[in-house]
């Protein structure tokens, strides 16, 4: 497979459009939501006991308490949404698959949103994922695929990116999924893109965006971060020249080392993310990352993992976004150490209206 994708050939696929997919009734669409919502199971880790009870909160976690502070606040939405994710699995490969605790903690997790970004998958095993979607994710009715990534690095110790995506409310572009170019050499690893649509508002006009995964060096995170700035560009150009997508979201692990607070860990050095810690990709019109402040590492101390979209385009953003907590919100209590099994980072999400312009004004015109 070609390690690298050129400007022109990226260009062209972001404009194809979606006239080449299939049509989904309302009634399929209905029927495999309901078939979805019934595969959420509980997993169980050694020493753990699950409660018996559903949690409080949705597995994804609770609404932040308000919008972010780089970017005007959200249009007001309503109709179905869908929730968009990111979570670096630390060295997910060959150990974790060993553990099958693990690997139903981590399923359980990805049924929790309709796309998730994943980082660090570190595998020769060209089945990997599709085993991890067969084994684990698509039990008791859940149907989700996923985009997957050539290997990437310029070391020995390449990585994968995927995008997971449920086929109940999203549907992958079917020629687009490219790895971004970097013909400068200024990155570790090239970020991946793919474009994708809902599919749960038919007959409306579907909500469409392009999704960039990445995972800065984090031994060259201001340099990363500047030549961020460029691929977001880079892809955004290319989307609204050829076509009328503009909602370009770029998600993963940042490394950002912000000092942040959890609920297990106060830190008194906690302060909100600023554009300086964001470098050029600041720069971006209207960027507005949604973790501002929340530690997204397991040990509650650090903020890596963000989202980041551009506001002024993206009104289809409902304002709900937050990090979901490995040891609370999986339905049972993890301890730390528990929780590190699964991963080193927690997943974050933010919330879209399904209907492209947001539901609100969608509504108001009909």
């Amino acid at each position: 497979m070609q390690r690298l994708f050129s400007l022109a050939l990226l260009a062209a696929l972001l404009g194809g459009g979606w006239t080449v997919l299939q049509k989904v009734t309302p009634q399929q669409v209905q029927r495999a939501v309901e078939t979805a919502r019934g595969a959420m199971r509980n997993a169980s880790l050694p020493g753990v006991a699950p409660t018996g009870q559903s949690p409080q909160q949705p597995v994804y976690g609770a609404p932040a308490p308000s919008a972010p502070v780089f970017g005007p606040p959200p249009q007001a939405t309503q109709g179905p949404t869908v929730r968009i994710a990111s979570f670096n699995i630390q060295t997910f490969g060959k150990s974790k698959a060993s553990k099958p605790y693990v690997m139903q903690a981590l399923a359980q997790i990805v049924r929790g949103f309709d796309v998730i970004a994943i980082q660090e998958i570190r595998t020769q095993d060209d089945r990997f994922i599709p085993n991890f979607l067969r084994d684990y994710v698509n039990t008791g009715g859940a149907v989700y695929d996923a985009k997957v990534s050539p290997r990437l690095g310029r070391t020995s110790s390449t990585e994968q990116y995927a995008f997971i995506y449920n086929t109940a409310t999203i549907m992958a572009h079917p020629t687009f999924c490219a790895v971004v170019p970097d013909p400068e050499d200024r990155l570790h690893r090239e970020p991946y893109a793919a474009l994708f649509r809902t599919t749960i508002v038919e007959p409306h006009k579907p909500f469409t965006f392009t999704l960039i995964n990445t995972h800065t060096d984090p031994d060259e995170i201001p340099e990363e971060l500047d030549a961020l700035y460029y691929v977001y560009r880079q892809v955004q150009r290319s989307a609204i020249g050829q076509a009328t997508e503009d909602d370009v979201i770029l998600l993963g692990d940042l490394n950002t080392k912000v000092p942040a607070s959890s609920p297990h860990k106060p830190n008194p050095s906690a302060r909100p993310l600023t554009p300086k810690d964001l470098g050029l990709l600041s720069q971006v019109p209207g960027v507005s990352p949604l973790i501002r402040q929340q530690a997204t590492n397991t040990h509650g101390t650090r903020l890596h993992d963000n989202i980041l979209i551009p506001s002024l385009a993206t009104v289809e953003f409902t304002g709900r976004y937050g990090v979901l907590d490995m040891r609370t919100q999986l339905g049972y209590s993890l301890t730390k150490e528990q929780a590190l099994m699964i991963s080193d980072h927690q997943p974050v999400w933010g919330e879209f209206s399904a209907i492209e312009g947001g539901g609100y004004r969608t509504a108001a015109r009909r």
